[in-house]
Parts: C-alpha cells; sequence; structure tokens
C-alpha cells in the first residue's frame, strides 16, 4: 500500500513541476508588448524613445496598395534593398514578433525606402 502512494506521490510532484515550468516559460511571452507602427515616410524616427523586447509584437497598418513591409538584415537595411530579406509582409495590417537584437524594415516598393520608409528596432 505504501508503494502505491509513493507512486502517486511522485507523479503528482511531476504534474506540479511541469505545471510550475509552463508557468514560467509562459510568463515572459505573457508580458510582450504590442505596438502599433503607423508605416509611413517617418517610420524611421518612431521606435525612438521606445524600449523593446523579444517577443513584443509591432503591428503595422499601412494601404497594402501602395506599401510593403520587408524584414531586411543590416545590409538590406543600409542599402534599401531587399537583400537578405527574410519576410515580406503585404496585408495592410501586418503582425511581426521581434527578435533578439536589432529587427530591420523597409518598404521595398517605388524607391520609398530611400525617402525614409526604414526602421530599425533593437529588441533586448
Amino acid at each position: 500500500m505504501a508503494m502505491a502512494q509513493g507512486r502517486g506521490s511522485a507523479a503528482q510532484g511531476f504534474a506540479l513541476g511541469f505545471l510550475v515550468l509552463c508557468l514560467l516559460l509562459g510568463a515572459d511571452t505573457a508580458g510582450a508588448a504590442t505596438y502599433n507602427v503607423d508605416w509611413s515616410f517617418a517610420a524611421g524616427s518612431w521606435p525612438s524613445r521606445k524600449t523593446f523586447r523579444a517577443g513584443d509584437v509591432l503591428v503595422f497598418s499601412y494601404n497594402p496598395i501602395v506599401h510593403n513591409v520587408v524584414a531586411v538584415d543590416a545590409g538590406g537595411y543600409n542599402s534599401c534593398r531587399g537583400s537578405g530579406a527574410t519576410h515580406t509582409y503585404t496585408s495592410g495590417s501586418d503582425r511581426v514578433t521581434l527578435v533578439p537584437g536589432t529587427n530591420y524594415f523597409i518598404c521595398s516598393l517605388s524607391g520609398h525606402c530611400g525617402l525614409g520608409m526604414k526602421m530599425a528596432v533593437t529588441a533586448n
């Protein structure tokens, strides 16, 4: 009888430990913030004086007929080219989750990036 009780206690302990682990892992995601980005020619200054964390979500709002959002690497950002593009968004209401480090975005249409439609967001 004591052995059966011991096994039940171990299973309960495991279940409790698993629950605590899930809660701890979810705590960081639960604290993620959502930011609405007015994706326009003045977007480059938008991130200033804001603090971002990995897991935060940017929601880019724009007219998809005349703009897009392209996630690029530093080279693509500096050259205003889609080189190093990791994803192109075209819905006009795109949700992008920030990864650790600097996240770069440009509009690749009609020279818009060269006119200032680009943004670098650093997430800690």
